[in-house]
This record gives C-alpha cells, structure tokens and sequence, in this order.
C-alpha cells in the first residue's frame, strides 16, 4: 500500500510542477506578446514595460487564450494597424515558443 501512495503523491506533485511551469510560460508568452505589439504600436519603454503587464492581466479575464488575443488586435486595431486575427495567432504561437526556450533551455 505505500508503494501506492508514494507513486499517487509523486504523480500529484508532477502534476502541479507541470501545471506551475505552463502558468510560467504561458505568463512569459504573454509579456513577449505585448512587447512585440507594443514594437509595433511604436510605444515608449515606459508604455512598453506598462503594456506587457497589461497584456499579462487580460489573460486572467476567462480561460484560454481568446481574452489575450482579443485584447492585443483590438489594441493594435485601435492603433491604426493593418492586422488581424492570424497575424495575432501566429506572433503568440512564435512567443510561446520562445517562451519555453527561454525558461526550459
């Protein structure tokens, strides 16, 4: 029965060392998201800095990564951009590559 609960524990903490390590990640995707929208947008390093936090609180808006995105196109729309949802997709598909390089590598 021990050997039971030590692989049951060991699966456990597995599973919320994968989860803390997604959060991470997810969470550096974000900030590299928002510093290249905001590249884009031309801000300052200030606003730069401030829009990459935001980038980061929209995720906590609902599950997924839709709040994220909605809020990076509308914000580029709104900035006179000429750029849509693919484009949007794409650069946090590349960010979150980046991501796991950056903390996993």
């Amino acid at each position: 029965m021990t050997n039971f609960n030590d692989r049951e524990r060991a699966e456990e903490a597995k599973f919320a060392m994968d989860e803390d390590t997604l959060f991470r990640v997810t969470a550096r995707r974000n900030r590299l998201l928002g510093e290249w929208a905001a590249g884009k947008m031309g801000l300052s390093e200030v606003e730069t800095d401030a829009y990459r936090k935001a980038v980061v609180q929209a995720d906590f808006e609902e599950a997924g990564d839709e709040d994220v995105i909605r809020k990076v196109l509308g914000d580029m729309t709104a900035a006179g951009l000429e750029v849509d949802d693919a484009m949007v997709r794409a650069a946090l598909e590349e960010k979150m590559i980046e991501a796991r390089r950056q903390l996993m590598g």
